[in-house]
């Protein structure tokens, strides 16, 4: 405890942020909040913290998010009351579903007039409960330091999410003997997160996988939050495991190893799906068994005992009951797990996965993610590959569509080197995240692959990038349409596209930049496309690339609604699961199914 000095409620917000760590906040002032940006002003000419004034409060949210992915840390945003506030909304949902450690800041108009529908009022408490971790409306100034304090404690510890803070007007006005708390001094009664797992559970994991033969590591978000990819990358190879990941987990294991199947799921690879139906052990890192990756869920791994190794408590058997639960923090878990391995000391027989390894191999050369290279234009899974090869190092960002998934099948990452909106799948994230990132981490590449209409939801923040000089580069595959929706729309609505056109009212993209005064580049064949990668990489500043991509190239291989990741659309030619797996038939209507099935897809007969 500090010596107690005369302050108001917004000195101890903006001071007990200082003592947090905090060095960059996002936000838009307004004025309910002004007297907490007053002090942000004395604060900022003090040094040690930087405000970035975005040009839409979404932005900041967003920022903040890709912040706090890029680093770990947890990433801070302001907003005023009302509008403001729920302009936040959109960002706030984001870094929920994703696990996002975040601390909102809220305007709220003083304190006598709550309840009153006062100018600028809405309960923002109220509406953003669904959507955030915890939240605080600060009644008294002097609970100013313990609320920071404990936010940022909830938001980072367990699993990670956002916190809300509302500041009333007159709470951040109001004097008071201010008493600093400094960070990790609060105590939480009843918010204790497991870290440790059950010993006894960890040794029935051990045990499984020792028994198993085709075992398979489906690696999670989780695992990027907890710092786990070394001990993933031990676990994986000491027992010769293949490893597929989610959207979320890409970078928790190096997709070069020959290990990685890369991601699994709705757009993962065939390889990945094919071999979570077929094994005999799923080990599930961090992971929450979210429908985009399961498929139908009856169907997911249907032949495999599970381990669960899982943080929160509610995800573990929400979706798929595991013979293992492993309640914990994944690092931990794993360290622990890797030490009893080592203590037992019984050595591994390599053999004991080699044939699962090599069917896996023959999966891979048979059904291969593919490049076109249309002799009229540009495939975008060409840009994805091309920026790979010359920003193999970068921190990549990306909207929501067609892009998102094909630069999760093209590119590699590091750990913390994807940013993606998955769980809510934001479009208009993209940017504000790549803006984020870079303020994080000023001396990285960062680039975002965004499409022609994701890019138009938040391209206001070009006006933030050039008002900081933030070195953003971003690469927009424009098709001239929504380009998921257009997809879905040809294969499962009968080529009815409403609504999903975005050609008209297209801008031009270098006219727009100009305006911004930034850099701004269209390209139409593949020789300008290569060169104005290598520019724009090399120009100082931030750049908006158009590349006119062909319009009808659909996101392959997917698994349809309904089906099971076994039945995926888009494999190679004159190939499918059914040469890969034994096929039965139905005994009630004779429909061909593979042997994984739990139930006909036709009837819904029990297999």
């Amino acid at each position: 405890m500090g010596v107690p000095s005369r302050q108001t409620g917004a000195y101890a917000l903006i001071d007990s942020l200082r003592r947090h760590g905090v060095q960059h906040i996002f936000g838009y002032p307004g004025g309910a909040i002004l007297p907490i940006y007053d002090e942000l002003y004395r604060a900022e000419a003090a040094g040690g913290i930087q405000h970035i004034l975005v040009r839409h409060e979404q932005g900041a949210s967003h920022a903040a998010d890709g912040y706090a992915r890029a680093t770990g840390k947890v990433g801070v945003c302001f907003a005023t009351s009302g509008p403001g506030a729920t302009n936040l909304v959109t960002g706030i949902a984001t870094a929920q579903m994703d696990s996002i450690p975040m601390v909102i800041v809220t305007g709220q108009v003083g304190r006598p007039a709550i309840g009153t529908d006062a100018f600028q009022e809405t309960d923002i408490y109220g509406i953003t409960l669904p959507i955030v971790k915890h939240s605080y409306v600060v009644r008294d100034p002097r609970d100013m330091a313990r609320i920071v304090a404990e936010a940022f404690h909830v938001a980072s510890s367990g699993r990670p999410g956002p916190v809300l803070i509302d500041v009333p007007k007159d709470v951040g006005l109001e004097e008071f003997d201010y008493v600093p708390v400094e960070p990790g001094s609060v105590k939480l009664p009843g918010y204790r997160p497991t870290v440790k797992g059950n010993p006894r559970q960890i040794n029935q994991a051990l045990q499984l996988i020792r028994k198993s033969k085709q075992p398979l590591m489906y690696v999670g978000g989780g695992a990027i939050a907890s710092g786990a990819h070394a001990e993933i990358q031990e676990l994986a190879e000491h027992f010769h495991i293949p490893v597929t990941t989610t959207l979320m987990g890409l970078g928790a294991f190096d997709e070069h190893h020959p290990l990685s199947l890369n991601m699994l799921g709705m757009h993962g690879t065939a390889y990945a799906n094919f071999a979570v139906s077929e094994c005999d052990l799923l080990i599930a890192i961090g992971a929450r068994f979210d429908d985009r990756v399961t498929g139908k869920l009856d169907e997911f791994a249907s032949r495999a005992k599970v381990i669960h190794i899982d943080i929160d408590p509610a995800e573990v058997g929400k979706n798929r009951a595991p013979e293992v639960p492993i309640v914990g923090d994944v690092r931990q878990v794993l360290i622990d797990l890797l030490r009893r391995c080592r203590e037992t000391g019984d050595p591994v027989d390599p053999s004991r996965t080699k044939a699962w390894l090599d069917r896996i191999d023959r999966w891979r050369q048979d059904y291969p993610l593919v490049v076109p290279h249309p002799e009229d234009g540009i495939s975008p899974q060409e840009v994805v590959v091309e920026l790979g090869k010359q920003a193999p190092n970068a921190y990549y960002t990306t909207d929501v569509g067609q892009h998102q998934m094909w630069a999760a099948q093209f590119l590699k990452f590091g750990p913390r080197k994807w940013i993606s909106s998955a769980g809510l799948g934001t479009m208009g994230y993209g940017v504000p995240a790549a803006m984020g990132a870079k303020v994080a981490l000023p001396e990285e590449e960062t680039i975002c692959i965004s499409g022609d209409a994701s890019f138009q939801m938040n391209l206001q923040e070009l006006g933030t990038l050039k008002h900081y000089g933030i070195n953003v580069k971003t690469v927009i595959l424009n098709n001239g349409w929504q380009g998921m929706v257009r997809q879905w729309q040809q294969t499962f609505y009968g080529e009815r596209y409403v609504a999903s056109n975005m050609e008209a009212g297209m801008p031009d993209i270098p006219l727009l930049c100009q305006a911004y005064g930034i850099k701004g580049v269209v390209v139409k064949t593949r020789e300008e496309m290569k060169q104005a990668i290598a520019d724009m990489l090399a120009h100082n500043g931030p750049v908006v690339i158009d590349v006119q991509v062909t319009k009808d190239e659909n996101c392959y291989p997917m698994v349809a609604p309904g089906k099971s990741n076994a039945q995926m659309l888009g494999l190679p030619e004159n190939k499918s699961w059914e040469k890969a797996a034994e096929l039965v038939y139905c005994t009630n209507c004779g429909a061909k199914n593979v042997s994984t099935n739990n139930f006909c897809p036709e009837c819904g007969t029990k297999m």
